[in-house]
């Protein structure tokens, strides 16, 4: 699988524009601002059905429009002829997302169809942001490749949504009505139980590829790790919820359940936002995205793409090198890396008789 071309209409900075990409290595190359991370997520964008950057898509239309939209071609090896992907959204208007000119009644019908993976400075807010942003993360990394993983999960959240409003009814009526909310904790329950198993069996198969890459790209020195921490490893979750009814009841929310995990990263024994470099971040979390393509590789048996943004910064040239090298490896299929100076980009590819195509915007 690879994207043959995209045309953008509106979309951010981009008014009309036209690109033709190479099936191995697209190097995005020019000044800061002039759209090389909007297109990497307008690549994205035909992925994942959102932007790897704004939550809302209205943001993502340009200040002269109305609209905007992403029209994508792709190539699939068992697959004969060009596969049409796109999306468009109006202001105001809900996101219309089509495959091959048919348009999907639920978006998650198409996550995992055109699998990427996205490694872009934001990436920091996964090891010194929130424990929401880690596990969106993971649970996107989980969903590209488990529909019924992702469908418990909107499930759960529907779920989540009415318990809380039950909650602060309760309050407001001055009244408790068990049964009520047991509606709801069964539901939860049944949903809830399922993705804490499929999350604990996830880190169990994508430490050990995390690792690999990590040892790879890092001193051996350094020993990194992740650890998944729940709530539901010390107590089965209905105990759990029957001993939080009081704080619920008082907070008006839902103070416990698989919402609340987090993804906690070490290294050396020691937590990775208190005690590393910047440059040992950048490396955990470029292992971290390599391994999110091994894993997904793995599993679908198809390259996801692969979009590097910014990537060089903060890290030493053996690391770049070795970078550079690895992703043009033809196991890693199509490649898309922005940089602001050319000259860099050929010194990089050029010597080593790695083909690339330069794309000057």
């Amino acid at each position: 699988m690879y994207l043959k071309s995209i045309h953008l209409l509106n979309f951010k900075n981009y008014t009309d524009a036209h690109f033709q990409f190479t099936e191995r290595i697209n190097c995005l190359v020019g000044l800061n601002g002039v759209g090389k991370t909007n297109l990497l997520d307008a690549i994205y964008y035909l992925s994942m059905c959102k932007s790897y950057f704004n939550h809302s898509d209205q943001l993502n239309i340009n200040h002269q429009a109305d609209f905007f939209a992403i029209h994508g071609s792709f190539e699939f090896i068992d697959i004969e002829g060009e596969t049409k992907v796109s999306c468009i959204q109006k202001s105001n208007s809900r996101k219309i997302f089509k495959f091959n000119q048919k348009e999907y009644t639920r978006l998650s019908d198409h996550i995992g169809i055109l699998p990427s993976v996205m490694i872009s400075p934001y990436d920091s807010d996964y090891i010194n942001g929130s424990s929401e942003s880690r596990r969106k993360y993971f649970d996107s990394v989980i969903a590209q490749y488990d529909k019924i993983y992702l469908d418990t999960l909107i499930q759960y959240n529907k779920v989540l949504l009415q318990r809380n409003v039950l909650l602060k009814q309760f309050c407001e009526k001055g009244c408790y009505d068990q049964d009520a909310i047991d509606i709801w904790n069964d539901k939860l329950l049944d949903y809830g139980t399922s993705i804490y198993q499929t999350r604990c069996k996830f880190i169990e198969n994508f430490y050990p590829v995390f690792k690999k890459y990590f040892s790879d790209l890092s001193p051996q020195t350094e020993n990194v790790s992740i650890e998944y921490e729940s709530k539901l490893h010390s107590g089965a979750f209905a105990d759990l919820l029957a001993d939080a009814k009081q704080k619920d009841m008082a907070l008006q929310y839902t103070s416990v359940g698989i919402h609340k995990d987090d993804y906690l990263f070490f290294m050396n024994g020691y937590p990775v936002k208190k005690f590393c470099s910047q440059g040992q971040q950048k490396t955990l979390l470029i292992a971290l995205k390599l391994a999110h393509f091994e894993y997904l590789k793995i599993i679908k048996k198809v390259n996801p793409l692969l979009l590097l943004d910014d990537v060089f910064d903060k890290l030493d040239d053996t690391r770049v090198a070795y970078l550079t090298s690895m992703v043009a490896n033809e196991h890693f299929g199509q490649v898309f890396i922005s940089h602001t100076q050319k000259n860099r980009m050929e010194e990089l590819f050029h010597p080593k008789g790695i083909s690339y195509c330069l794309h000057e915007l």
